[in-house]
C-alpha cells in the first residue's frame, strides 16, 4: 500500500450501509434561497398576469373603436340677427317735373337738349310773344294817363280844400274834388297791377330751369307754335328730373310692414352692375296696408351723385329687417328627410340623437335652423341614411365652420 492510498484511506469515512441524513451545515443554504425564489415567482407570474390585461383591455377598446361608426360635426353659425328680404323695386327721380310754356308764341330758340345736366335758374328756351310786348306797351301809357289824371285830381282836391277854409266853394265841391283824386288813385293802382301782370308774361317768354336736374325730354323745336292755355300730356317743352337722390318704391309684404320703419339700411343690386351694391335708407312708408296687394308701399332713398343710376330702371331691394327668432345656419347636407319629419343628427354624450328642426330661409348650400338646436349642437354632416338615434360614435372631426 502505498503512501497516497493511505492517504486516501484516512480521509474517507466509512461509508455505512442505509441512506443518510444531511447535516445542519447542509439544508442552512437552502433555507435562505428558498423566500427570495418564491418572491421572484411570484413577481414574474403577477407581471405576466398584468401584460396579459392590459393587453386584453387594450384589445377590447380597439375592437370596441373599430366596431363604433365614424362622423364629422360642425358647430352651428349663429344667424347675424338680421333678417334679408328681397323685392322688386321702382327707382324714380327724386323730383320729376313737366316743363310747359307760360307766354303763347313761337319759339325764338331752346339751349338744351336731351341728357344734359342744368342748374336752377338756368335760361333753358326763349319764346318770341309780340302782342304780349305790345300789350305791355299799351298798359304802361294807360298808366302813364292814370298818374296824369291822379296829379290833377290831387291838386284840384287841394285847392278846393284851400277856398273852402274862407268860404269861397261850397262843401259839396270839395267833396268831388277829393273823391275823384281818390277814383284816379285806385285807377293807377290798377294800371300798375295790369303792368305788372304783363312785365310777367313777357318774362315767361324765357323759360329758366326750376331746380338742379338733367333734361330727360324735349319736345318742342325752333318756330314751334307755342299756346300757353293748352298744356296736355306730351306737348311740354321740356321733361326735368332731379337724379341727384332717386327714390326707390317697394312694396312690403304685410308680414314685414311693422319692421319696415324709417332708418331701416337697404341695398340695391341692378342686372347691369354685377356683383355691385348701392346703400339706401327707408325714409318713409304709407301707413297704411294696400288691401288688394296686401302690401305696404315703402320709400327708399337712393344717393346718386355720379349718376350712375338711371330713373326708371328696374333694382332689386335688399331690405336689412330685425329678425324676430334667433336662428343658426347648418350646411344643406346636414338634414335628414324622414317620414316623420325634417330631422338633423346631433352627437350628445358621445351618441346620436336625431333632433326634429324648423327650418327658415334657404340660402343655397347652407340653411336656416329657427327651432331645434342651438350653436352649443354638435351637428353630423352628411349623416348615413341609416342613422338612428342612440347609436354610439366616434368623431373623426370638429370643425367651428361650416363645411360646404
Amino acid at each position: 500500500m502505498t503512501i497516497e492510498e493511505q492517504d486516501q484511506t484516512e480521509v474517507t469515512p466509512e461509508i455505512k450501509d442505509g441512506p443518510q441524513k444531511p447535516s445542519r451545515t447542509t439544508w442552512r443554504p437552502l433555507l435562505f434561497l428558498l423566500p427570495a425564489a418564491t418572491l421572484i415567482l411570484g413577481v414574474v407570474i403577477f407581471n405576466g398576469l398584468t401584460s396579459r390585461a392590459r393587453a386584453n383591455a387594450a384589445l377590447g377598446r380597439e375592437t370596441l373603436a373599430n366596431s363604433l361608426s365614424s362622423v364629422a360635426v360642425i358647430d352651428p353659425e349663429t344667424s347675424a340677427g338680421v333678417e334679408e328680404i328681397v323685392l322688386p323695386g321702382n327707382m324714380q327721380a327724386f323730383t320729376d317735373t313737366p316743363i310747359w310754356a307760360r307766354a303763347s308764341g313761337y319759339l325764338r330758340a331752346w339751349h338744351v337738349d336731351i341728357g344734359a345736366r342744368v342748374k336752377r335758374g338756368q335760361l333753358l328756351a326763349e319764346i318770341e310773344s309780340p302782342e304780349t310786348d305790345q300789350q305791355l306797351r299799351q298798359a304802361r301809357e294807360q298808366l302813364s294817363t292814370a298818374e296824369a289824371n291822379l296829379k290833377l285830381s290831387q291838386i284840384t282836391a287841394d285847392r278846393y280844400n284851400n277856398l273852402f277854409k274862407t268860404d269861397s266853394v261850397a262843401k259839396q265841391d270839395v267833396d268831388n274834388a277829393v273823391q275823384a283824386a281818390s277814383a284816379n288813385t285806385a285807377t293807377v293802382k290798377a294800371a300798375q297791377a295790369n303792368v305788372s301782370r304783363l312785365e310777367q308774361l313777357v318774362a315767361y317768354e324765357k323759360v329758366y330751369a326750376p331746380f338742379d336736374g338733367v333734361i330727360t325730354a324735349r319736345n318742342i323745336d325752333v318756330g314751334a307754335l307755342v299756346d300757353a292755355d293748352t298744356n296736355t300730356a306730351g306737348k311740354e317743352l321740356f321733361h326735368l328730373a332731379a337724379t341727384a337722390m332717386l327714390r326707390v318704391y317697394v312694396s312690403v309684404p304685410e308680414v314685414y310692414s311693422r319692421a319696415a320703419k324709417p332708418g331701416v339700411v337697404a341695398f340695391l343690386t341692378l342686372a347691369e352692375f354685377p356683383g355691385r351694391q348701392f346703400r339706401g335708407t327707408v325714409v318713409r312708408n304709407a301707413d297704411s296696408i294696400d288691401p288688394n296687394s296686401r302690401t305696404l308701399l315703402v320709400e327708399v332713398d337712393v344717393k346718386n351723385a355720379t349718376g350712375e343710376l338711371l330713373p326708371g330702371s328696374y333694382a332689386s331691394v335688399h331690405l336689412k329687417l330685425p329678425s324676430r327668432v334667433r336662428a343658426v345656419t347648418v350646411p344643406a347636407n346636414a338634414l335628414l328627410f324622414r317620414s316623420e319629419g325634417l330631422r338633423v343628427a346631433v352627437v350628445r354624450n358621445g351618441r346620436t340623437d336625431l333632433v326634429p328642426v324648423v327650418l327658415g330661409r334657404d340660402y343655397g348650400d347652407k340653411v336656416e335652423i329657427v327651432s331645434g338646436i342651438t350653436p352649443h349642437d354638435r351637428v353630423i354632416v352628411n349623416p348615413s341614411d341609416s342613422i338612428v338615434s342612440g347609436e354610439p360614435v366616434r368623431i373623426t372631426s370638429a370643425n367651428t365652420t361650416s363645411a360646404n
